[in-house]
């Protein structure tokens, strides 16, 4: 089949192997605590996909990553989201005096890093993070929590951003401070829905008086501008997780057509409106590519993944449809993945908090991230 043919080429090409073994597993064991599709994504180097050759990594380039998570994602939503995560924080996290023995470690050993940028606060701005922050000699004290947190029963570091205060000249700055998961102070806890994505180890993660050496602190900016660390965060972020969520329900297109269910004319609407986004999300890859990251090219990002959820909602409303009610009923697999499919729109930033900005934006106003 061609279909996915090219994402799962692509994955073959940087890690041999794998998604032969990722075939052999039922959806249900993957999308279940303790998903054996993790400890695979480490033993077959994943956690070295994006760091650099000269650190002993396979340097794989955007273009080549998103085709990496549509594919995981088409046989487990859970897999891809969860090394999603580790692979936009190795991807777009700012330089410290830690970073480069940290990714030789990552690429060497296949460790993990959990992301813990959202607080899971409602109407609340994801560059403002609630940590608690105090001074000590050589690094800060941390206190407070972050949720939900992708890997956080298999990170080796946890990653968490946090707002520093500044001087009078500089101001608050954002900042993303990367912890051993063994630090004394972190706990983690079960967090949210226990059905959906919960192969992805997705918990609260609450800290408690822990320590931060200086070293492990890599500094994004001032927190109401969106200088180059921010859009090359965003841009990253928006791209791999698009392209997860449309692996997700290219999984149910692909049921579709193994099953021969509807007519020639009800598959190529399918199809269409499937690869038609994903070459906008591979667009979106491209520019990365080529070094760009202005306010443009986030407000574009933005405009695909939103694009993305939007057609993600008219595909795998239409693949169920045609798999039908007793698929529904009899396999929990259209179920499974018809949920965790809807979970786009819940990612940071949400389309309705964002549509003010992006509007104004548009207008020639700059692009304030709620």
């Amino acid at each position: 089949m061609s279909f996915l043919k090219k994402e799962r080429d692509t994955l073959e090409e940087l890690m041999p192997g794998f998604d032969a073994r990722l075939q052999e597993i039922p959806l249900a064991q993957m999308e279940s605590k303790g998903n054996p599709g993790i400890a695979l994504f480490r033993e077959f180097g994943g956690p070295g996909l994006l760091v650099s050759r000269e650190y002993g990594g396979k340097e794989a380039n955007q273009l080549q990553m998103v085709r990496v998570q549509r594919a995981m994602a088409s046989r487990s939503p859970s897999l891809a989201l969860a090394t999603n995560m580790h692979s936009c924080t190795v991807a777009a996290v700012p330089p410290c005096d830690a970073t480069a023995d940290l990714l030789k470690r990552i690429a060497s050993e296949g460790l993990y890093l959990a992301s813990g940028f959202a607080d899971g606060q409602p109407r609340k701005s994801i560059l403002r993070p609630s940590m608690e922050v105090e001074r000590s000699e050589g690094g800060w004290i941390l206190s407070g929590r972050k949720k939900p947190v992708s890997l956080s029963e298999s990170m080796d570091y946890l990653t968490a951003s946090v707002l520093l205060p500044g001087d009078d000249e500089r101001g608050d700055e954002l900042a993303l401070v990367t912890i051993p998961a063994e630090a004394e102070g972190i706990t983690v806890t079960p967090y949210g829905n226990d059905q959906i994505l919960c192969g992805a180890e997705n918990n609260d993660v609450v800290l408690n008086k822990v320590f931060v050496g200086d070293e492990y602190i890599s500094y994004f900016g001032g927190p109401d501008q969106l200088n180059e660390a921010l859009s090359t965060a965003f841009l990253w972020f928006e791209c791999f997780v698009s392209a997860s969520y449309l692996g997700a329900a290219s999984a149910l297109v692909e049921r579709v057509l193994c099953a021969r269910r509807g007519n020639e004319t009800e598959r190529m609407r399918l199809l269409t409106l499937t690869e038609s986004t994903m070459m906008a999300i591979e667009g979106v890859a491209t520019s990365i590519m080529h070094g760009h990251g202005e306010e443009v090219d986030v407000a574009r990002a933005l405009y695909v993944r939103y694009g993305t959820q939007r057609a993600i909602e008219e595909i795998t409303q239409h693949a169920a449809e045609l798999l039908g009610g007793v698929s529904y009923l009899e396999s929990n697999e259209v179920s499974t993945l018809l949920a965790a499919c809807r979970a786009l729109a819940f990612h940071p930033p949400s389309r309705v908090s964002i549509t003010p900005a992006l509007d104004t934006f548009m207008l020639g106003e700059p692009l304030v991230i709620p």
